[in-house]
């Protein structure tokens, strides 16, 4: 289906939501222990374990449930109680899934840590979370254990495989040992259920506390960008749908976008923690059959320039794709379209409020670059300094609304940043929680990404937006990813600055600088072209795939303070 054919139902479907939050709500019990419960439990796949051949154990939902329950008794015996913080630092398998529905059950409150992150960054969230327990495997079990002397309120770590036997319990022999029953702890749908670390430019990481209610806020966003994931057209019941990620299971794009949503539909998804590569990525959805991805725009940039015709090489079955973390831009927009089949839905959202803003090709039309509009249920804005509205145009701070266009309170909302209680009032202005990306709105309503507020800049007195120039550089052949930053300059405050990473087969030199140059300027405005290029191997990024311009322009503050 082409964009042009999608019938546009936005205002219909926006203005007859309504959400239906209850009293009392728990995560684990709509995503596992309802699925359990069926007769078809045993033949229901919840995970399938990818490993390097494509091979890999499948879980079901009783299988989950019987871990989850047997894990919770293990907890509890340690002393686990509700309100509890237990770390869960796992990549994607099948143990994340068990220790999500365990903590959440009890519950106590999971608290996801990535494998990646070293000792210090691991301490300052271990303590300041004050957990209690930390879940780990043998990527990060030496880290935990160099810094438990400095966490006094971490009683115990549980080891997953490898790890049991440098931690103080071994995950598979202490869940043997536990009963498969326990009773589920009827948790208010406001009560906390995940505390998230997230990272600002500056000061110490924030911890966000994401309530059990949430995930019915994610809904909505969810089932849109998957262009109605878990029901078919016909009979509004589960589909045949199979979900697959890079997303770690760590973050908030990866538990919350994919782990649970899936789960909650009582659907499988992949999990694979091994590293990317577009050849890993196409092999595996060919493997499994997967017809629903979350896909960052850095991966779809990756296996656009490996595989131009992917469909040569490859039989997929992808019948709807998510992408966020970064602006898609028109070039993977038509990749996605022309090459994969698939009309890509960019998505918008944070930790704090997430899955707010984003396009569903069946039901309204995308534009091709734009991250769509407010999805149902989300009261969403352009706003400025003061709160009030911006015109059609003029950038802003997308901002959600603590109250829907009836005038019902939305659910997606965090409860509030751990500890930092001022942080947390300084994310709102009135009703409005402010998320700190900077977005334009054309006369359609829908919003144009152009960066973090700390990203945009001026340069000669021109507001300058790096998405746009970026997403035009990612159109020639020769460029695999770039990220566009200032570079200060006496005379002008600022000049456009672009690094670029060359796709295979292209050789740095001056009159590719030019081309590029020529390139962006024959597209974009003027003063929007990059009048310095610096090729370079590969960009700084965070480990949700997001590129970390900001290292990039401190490195060009630090050269040009050392050139003064």
């Amino acid at each position: 289906m082409s964009v042009s054919q999608v019938q546009d139902n936005y205002a219909a479907l926006h203005q007859g939501f309504r959400w239906a939050v209850p009293e009392h709500f728990n995560m684990a019990q709509v995503c596992c222990r309802r699925w359990a419960d069926r007769p078809d439990a045993d033949e229901r796949i919840a995970i399938h374990a990818h490993q390097g051949d494509g091979r890999g154990p499948s879980f079901s939902y009783a299988q989950l449930q019987d871990g989850a329950n047997r894990l919770s008794a293990v907890l509890k015996v340690l002393g686990v109680q509700r309100g509890d913080r237990v770390a869960i630092v796992l990549p994607q398998r099948y143990e994340t899934a068990v220790a999500y529905m365990a903590v959440l059950q009890m519950g106590a409150v999971g608290m996801p840590l990535s494998t990646l992150f070293g000792p210090e960054a691991l301490e300052y969230r271990l303590q300041d979370s004050e957990a209690r327990v930390a879940i780990c495997d043998g990527a990060c079990i030496d880290a935990i254990n160099q810094v438990r002397d400095d966490c006094p309120l971490l009683e115990t770590v549980i080891g997953v495989a490898e790890a049991g036997r440098l931690a103080d319990i071994e995950f598979d022999l202490a869940l043997a040992q536990e009963s498969g029953q326990f009773e589920l702890v009827n948790t208010h749908a406001d009560e906390a259920a995940v505390l998230i670390y997230t990272s600002g430019t500056t000061g110490n990481p924030k911890g966000a506390l994401i309530p059990h209610r949430a995930l019915i806020g994610n809904l909505s966003g969810f089932v849109c960008s998957q262009n109605w994931f878990g029901f078919d057209g016909a009979r509004n019941e589960s589909s045949d749908a199979v979900f697959w990620s890079p997303a770690d299971w760590a973050w908030t794009g990866g538990l919350m976008d994919a782990l649970l949503p899936t789960l909650y539909f009582g659907r499988p998804i992949i999990g694979y923690n091994g590293r990317f590569s577009p050849e890993l990525a196409f092999t595996l959805m060919q493997q499994h059959g997967v017809t629903h991805s979350f896909l960052f725009p850095t991966a779809l940039k990756a296996m656009m320039k490996a595989y131009p015709k992917p469909r040569k090489h490859f039989k997929l079955k992808l019948r709807a794709m998510m992408s966020a973390g970064e602006a898609v831009g028109d070039a993977v927009f038509a990749y996605c379209r022309d090459e994969l089949g698939v009309l890509v839905n960019e998505m918008f959202g944070q930790t704090e409020i997430n899955y707010v803003v984003g396009n569903c090709t069946r039901y309204w039309p995308a534009k091709p670059g734009s991250m769509g509009k407010g999805y149902p249920g989300h009261n969403v804005r352009v706003i400025d300094d003061d709160g009030n509205e911006c015109p059609v145009g003029t950038p802003g701070d997308v901002a959600v609304n603590r109250f829907d266009v009836h005038g019902e309170p939305d659910p997606i909302f965090f409860l509030g940043y751990w500890k930092n209680p001022a942080a947390t009032q300084a994310k709102y202005t009135g009703d409005w929680c402010r998320t700190g990306d900077v977005a334009v709105r054309d006369a359609d309503g829908y919003l144009w990404y152009q960066g973090r507020a700390d990203d945009v800049f001026k340069a000669a007195g021109y507001r300058i937006g790096p998405g746009e120039i970026e997403n035009c550089l990612v159109k020639h052949p020769a460029v695999a990813n770039a990220a566009v930053v200032p570079k200060p300059d006496r005379e002008r405050g600022a000049l456009v600055k672009a690094y670029v990473v060359l796709a295979a087969g292209y050789v740095a030199n001056d009159a590719l600088i030019a081309e590029l140059q020529a390139h962006v300027k024959g597209k974009l405005a003027p003063y929007e072209y990059p009048k310095e290029i610096e090729f370079i191997d590969s960009l700084p990024m965070t480990t949700t795939g997001k590129v970390q311009r900001r290292v990039l322009r401190l490195r060009e503050e630090e050269r040009f303070k050392s050139a003064v």
